[in-house]
């Protein structure tokens, strides 16, 4: 299913861990409620780049369509959810997002770099992770997740031009920066099961 995104599969650093996989498959409602969250959250980023960077009309239109995008699917999650008996409630963050943020700098313009760099990264592991799970999952849940492949790959996409663009040089040191830290939140073990989270700790 990736093979028509070898860009994406290319910029991330590894393949999710069979683990993973097998730890996603044992807990749908986690999984499903927790992809609602990642949903909601990604059109709450894509809003805060606009209020933030108003000057930027590539990012603006790029942005709105994504926010548009991403509570369409926050939406067509709920409606699975309710389908299936599960309600959506609060849920601790994983270390995922925040394990790549924390490296954020605060000066400008390398802060927005920074931050479209890290969407980027989201973006492409939400892709490959659905692609993951597709040849497991149920009728329902495995088309829902295949439609939402071209998508992620797009926003993956415009999260890096963006970067690239504003940035004003060549970004490669900083996406190995980001692309490393992200191989490690992949691979490192978890005690809890999220969407973004590593395989489970040994018992």
């Amino acid at each position: 299913m990736l093979t028509d995104y070898p860009e994406l599969v290319e910029f991330l650093p590894c393949a999710s861990p069979d683990e993973w996989i097998n730890w996603a498959l044992e807990n749908e409602a986690t999984l499903l409620t927790d992809h609602a969250h990642c949903e909601k959250k990604a059109a709450s980023t894509a809003m805060s780049l606009m209020y933030r960077y108003v000057d930027r009309e590539n990012l603006l239109h790029k942005m709105s369509r994504l926010a548009r995008e991403e509570l369409l699917h926050f939406e067509q999650v709920l409606k699975i959810m309710r389908n299936r008996g599960i309600q959506y409630e609060h849920m601790t963050a994983a270390r995922y997002a925040d394990g790549l943020r924390k490296h954020i700098r605060t000066h400008e313009p390398a802060r927005l770099v920074d931050t479209l760099i890290i969407g980027a990264f989201v973006e492409a592991r939400s892709c490959e992770r659905f692609a993951a799970l597709v040849p497991h999952l149920d009728d329902e849940l495995a088309k829902f997740y295949q439609s939402l492949l071209k998508s992620e790959a797009r926003h993956f996409k415009d999260y890096l031009t963006l970067a690239e663009e504003y940035a004003g040089h060549p970004i490669d040191d900083r996406v190995q920066f980001f692309r490393d830290l992200e191989h490690q939140l992949i691979i490192e073990p978890d005690e809890e099961f999220r969407m973004h989270s590593g395989p489970p700790k040994a018992a």
